[in-house]
């Protein structure tokens, strides 16, 4: 049966989010034929009493190319059923499809208003990607395919297709999405957007500039000492190390985006008891995260009195829609600009969370929080990890102090009544990332915990 193909095969890869967990039954929920060869298929997975489901694009073949061997999920009748992700000769279906709006069975495929889609483009697979499948089409489009189904709208859609209708800036131009109903919900599938082939990322970018600098031979001056005050943007980002001019604008950029999203979506307020219960809930996580990471308890007293800083919060926050998972591996640099991707929000979150509205500055300490793991990543296994350590302490407080300037001319609110309100944030996003270290890398649990007894830009 294809649904025992289907038992074997999906604890195998890297979007299944069952892993470790035996697999009580797998059902399909949903096919529906697409053409020759292609379908479309949303699969329940049962676990420990619970549901989830996920959505695959199904080949048929007589005999399967070698080039698709690796997407092999069996023989079934005699015929080879595999992942269609990663073959170009059926995945023209996506990019027609949205291209002529065509509907079928239920299944809904839809291009953006005024958007062109060149449909001759072929499909490569992204390799490096955890929960979802991206496709890239050429140089032109990349179509992100969600493949564990949640009932609802994306997060990612529904903003920027909204931040395109108002021309904003520094976003990835949206060309078509895919839909259907689940739970009779209109549910997203997948999302096709610009694809920006000379980019490059801000992860990458950024540790390049720690390598710079970790490579000047002591006791030679930081770059930035002699470099000039502005050096011009397209080559910033290789200037030996100096980061400090990329973070400024990336901080103006993301000041930008939080002001089109204030605009293009309700926003609300948040009253001072609020903010208390907020620091209750801050308290808690302490709590529960010292239990399982002892390691910071030593911290505590310093952690807890940031909390209590809340209390002294006497005037009603702002709230407005925000990227709400915003890091550098979340940013991509053009020859012009920095563009911000990715606007789903944390995938392992419930939908109705990722769309509540929040404070931007949640936004802002998810950033600085990843200006101390780029600065920190190499410092992991290091032989001379210590003497480095002033270096990424170095590298970090410049570019977190020059994002938060950039931040602050593009607009962005950090007076003297949101700094508390921000400090929480991010000391609170380095407990949560002790805990995550302490499970899952314990070689790297040192970068979280050198965010406390640090100085506050």
């Amino acid at each position: 049966m294809l649904e025992q193909l289907l038992a074997a095969w999906l604890p195998q890869q890297r979007w299944f989010g069952g892993k470790g967990r035996p697999i009580d039954s797998v059902s399909v929920d949903s096919d529906i034929e697409l053409g020759p060869g292609l379908r479309h298929l949303i699969v329940a997975v049962w676990q420990d009493g619970s549901r989830d489901r996920y959505q695959l694009l199904l080949g048929v073949r007589d005999e399967l190319p070698d080039r698709l061997s690796h997407a092999l999920i069996g023989i079934y009748h005699d015929k080879y059923h595999y992942d269609a992700a990663h073959d170009a000769d059926r995945t023209s279906w996506l990019l027609t499809g949205m291209a002529h709006d065509t509907t079928t069975e239920g299944l809904r495929l839809r291009h953006t208003p005024g958007a062109a889609i060149d449909t001759s483009a072929r499909s490569l697979v992204l390799g490096a990607e955890q929960s979802n499948t991206s496709l890239v089409y050429g140089d032109a489009y990349i179509c992100k395919l969600f493949r564990r189904l949640i009932p609802g709208v994306n997060p990612e859609l529904e903003i920027v297709n909204a931040l395109a209708a108002r021309n904003a800036p520094h976003i990835a131009q949206p060309y078509g999405w895919i839909e259907t109903d689940l739970d009779g919900t209109p549910t997203t599938l997948a999302i096709m957007q610009e694809f920006l082939s000379t980019a490059n990322d801000g992860w990458a970018l950024a540790l390049a500039s720690v390598r710079d600098y970790y490579a000047i031979p002591d006791p030679a001056p930081a770059p930035w000492e002699t470099a000039p005050a502005d050096p011009d943007p397209v080559t910033a980002a290789n200037a030996g190390g100096d980061f400090s001019a990329e973070a400024h604008r990336l901080g103006a950029a993301t000041a930008r985006i939080h002001a089109e999203l204030a605009r293009a979506f309700p926003t609300a307020t948040v009253e001072p008891p609020e903010i208390k219960r907020m620091a209750e809930e801050f308290r808690r996580r302490l709590g529960r995260a010292m239990a399982e990471a002892p390691q910071l308890r030593e911290h505590a007293e310093e952690i807890e009195t940031a909390f209590q800083r809340l209390d002294e919060v006497s005037a009603d926050v702002p709230i407005q829609r925000v990227h709400g998972d915003y890091h550098l591996g979340q940013v991509m640099r053009t020859t012009t600009e920095w563009i911000i991707l990715d606007f789903e929000g944390e995938p392992g979150q419930p939908l109705g969370e990722r769309k509540a509205l929040s404070s931007p500055l949640r936004d802002v300490a998810g950033m600085l929080r990843s200006f101390d793991y780029a600065a920190r990543h190499l410092l992991a296994g290091h032989p001379e990890a210590d003497r480095l350590e002033p270096r990424a302490a170095d590298w970090s407080s410049r570019n977190r102090a020059a994002f938060l300037d950039g931040y602050v001319e593009g607009g962005g609110q950090i007076g003297a009544t949101q700094e508390p309100l921000l400090r929480a944030f991010e000391l609170g996003k380095a407990v949560y990332e002790v805990v995550y270290e302490a499970r899952n890398r314990p070689a790297w649990i040192s970068i979280p915990l050198a965010a406390f007894g640090t100085r506050q830009e």
